[in-house]
């Protein structure tokens, strides 16, 4: 049987982190302490690192527009370190790698390295990839000391316990510092209304409704209430995704799986999702959910970000932050938006920050590469202490000071990084290289005492805007995080992160997939727009319409990979 990888595409963690890409020549912290070691005792085949020039090709499955062919600050540094030079090319077209990657698969063409997303199934199938497991073991010892903990968490499955991929697009030992999803409401809007208090969708549609009727129009331009992307992959990010998110389920893609029986469904057949969509249905017919929801492009939805005009999101930051930038850039930091942790009533809890451990997208390595052994050598380069401060600080004395002891950036950098993001990540690098190996997380200390991470309590703190500041202090807050629950409350997921666990490419498995993604890309927007009497009819119509499909067949084949990816995680039998 053929294995691939399904995702609803809600990242969190892709979202600082720019992917890259190209052809040529959740959380077991590895240190207690949260503090991690500097000196893995590597394996003696390790040796010495050949620097001679070299150039590697890569594919990333993702877009990443600030990539500057190593010609940033970061890169000529890695470059002088190790020799390395990367040839990139990026998925420019669905933002998933899928036609490239069949493509691959089927020409048998491939880079030396790649990043596959949801796509390393196809790969995999096709006898692509490189089985890491004995190169990390006698050559990457910096990467065995991170992944000590959860080497399990790194294996295909439960037949096929090869290592094809680093977890990357994941950090270990990661600890929120800030939330950055969730129910999104501009700051100008939080000030006027005397920051009420917004825990539910009523309190959330109260607060848009209020201020939308006293300012109809923003700079000369009709208010919008709320607003939602449902272009491509992204409907899931900002339409159906908030439906498990606001009824106090974690993030499984598009199933819900029983913590208890590790039973899979999708997630619509939730009753209580159902009534997250009526919802929904409300805003649309109140005239406060965008009419063009689901006819406009993702250009003309960040547009209507960037102009200012819109009170409401319910998304993830990285889904809208290049339309935020645009608001920073102009100094219209009032314009941009808080995060709150809005379920559908007071009964249900937001899961967003619930860990899933060390498991997610990874960097491989291909059968077209000719020195596998220099490549995982120079993943390994950028897991040691000295790679990862390089690709999340940058250079000292010019992204960074030490002063007394502690990484501090200065002023100028930081409002660059923050004010002018897309050019500051050109120029320097800072962030687009940890796609490229393991990595410690956010609130994971170096020897020396500093964080790995740019992200943590006095840095975050010290990139809000003065405007962002003051709504936060109107909460009593420090950052958004402190008005989620905590992740510390919520159980880490024995599940890990299911886009990244493997699903049949052959078979019904697929043909069912698709039927229902299809269902559901009609008829969710259908029962979003119809008339509020209309609304029970279209929802109960879809969900009879998915079992017709097959739903049934495939959510129970579905569960059985998951309690095969529990017994391999954590050792339970769980059948």
């Amino acid at each position: 049987m053929k294995w691939n990888s399904t995702r609803t595409l809600s990242l969190l963690s892709l979202a600082g982190v720019m992917l890259l890409s190209a052809c040529g020549d959740n959380n077991n912290n590895s240190a207690s302490g949260n503090e991690a070691s500097s000196s893995p005792s590597g394996s003696a085949e390790a040796g010495a690192m050949d620097t001679s020039p070299i150039t590697f090709s890569f594919f990333g499955a993702d877009t990443s527009p600030n990539w500057n062919n190593m010609q940033d600050d970061v890169g000529k540094a890695i470059t002088a370190a190790t020799g390395v030079t990367i040839n990139a090319e990026y998925d420019v077209a669905s933002g998933g790698g899928q036609s490239k990657i069949a493509l691959m698969a089927a020409s048998g063409q491939y880079p030396d390295m790649i990043f596959a997303k949801g796509e390393l199934g196809k790969l995999v199938d096709a006898g692509a990839i490189i089985d890491l497991t004995d190169l990390i073991d006698k050559y990457a010892p910096h990467i065995k000391e991170i992944m000590k903990d959860s080497m399990n968490r790194m294996k295909y499955s439960v037949d096929d316990q090869s290592i094809y991929a680093i977890p990357s697009n994941v950090g270990v030992g990661n600890e929120y510092f800030d939330a950055t999803g969730g129910f999104e409401v501009q700051l100008r809007v939080l000030e006027e209304l005397g920051y009420p208090e917004i825990r539910t969708v009523q309190d959330f549609e109260n607060v848009l409704k209020e201020y939308a009727a006293k300012h109809p129009e923003t700079d000369g331009q009709p208010t919008i209430p709320l607003l939602l992307n449902a272009d491509g992959w992204k409907s899931m990010i900002t339409v159906t995704n908030p439906a498990f998110i606001a009824t106090g389920a974690p993030d499984d893609g598009e199933y819900y799986v029983d913590p208890t029986t590790y039973e899979a469904k999708l997630h619509y057949k939730r009753p209580e999702e159902k009534e997250y969509f009526k919802w929904l249905n409300h805003m649309y017919n109140e005239g406060l959910l965008d009419k063009d929801t689901f006819v406009q492009k993702d250009d003309q939805y960040q547009a209507k970000i960037a102009s200012g005009r819109v009170l409401g999101l319910i998304s993830q930051e990285w889904e809208y932050g290049n339309a935020e930038n645009a608001l920073k850039s102009a100094d219209k930091d009032e314009y941009t938006y808080g995060h709150f942790p809005v379920t559908l009533n007071d009964q249900f809890q937001d899961h967003e920050l619930q860990s899933v451990g060390v498991d997610g997208y990874g960097i491989s390595i291909t059968t077209a590469c000719k020195d596998p052994v220099r490549a995982i050598q120079f993943l390994d380069w950028l897991a040691s202490e000295e790679g990862q401060v390089l690709m999340n600080w940058g250079i000292e004395g010019k992204h960074y000071n030490v002063v007394d002891g502690k990484r501090v950036i200065p002023e100028d950098v930081l409002d660059a990084k923050v004010n002018d993001a897309a050019n500051f990540a050109k120029t320097t690098g800072i962030g687009l290289y940890p796609t490229f190996t393991a990595h410690y997380g956010d609130g994971v200390k170096d020897s020396t005492g500093n964080y790995y991470t740019t992200n943590f309590p006095d840095q975050i703190v010290a990139s809000y805007s003065d405007a962002e500041k003051k709504a936060l202090a109107g909460y009593n807050a420090t950052t958004w995080k402190d008005l989620f629950p905590s992740e510390k409350d919520l159980p880490i997921k024995d599940w890990g992160a299911l886009y990244n666990m493997q699903v049949p490419t052959d078979g019904d498995y697929q043909v069912i997939y698709q039927k229902t993604q299809e269902i559901i890309t009609k008829r969710i927007p259908q029962a979003i727009l119809a008339k509020p009497e209309d609304f029970d009819k279209i929802y109960d119509d879809f969900l009879a319409e998915l079992d017709k499909a097959g739903a049934e067949k495939m959510e129970a084949e579905y569960t059985a990979l998951v309690k095969n990816r529990v017994e391999l995680f954590t050792g339970k039998d769980v059948q």
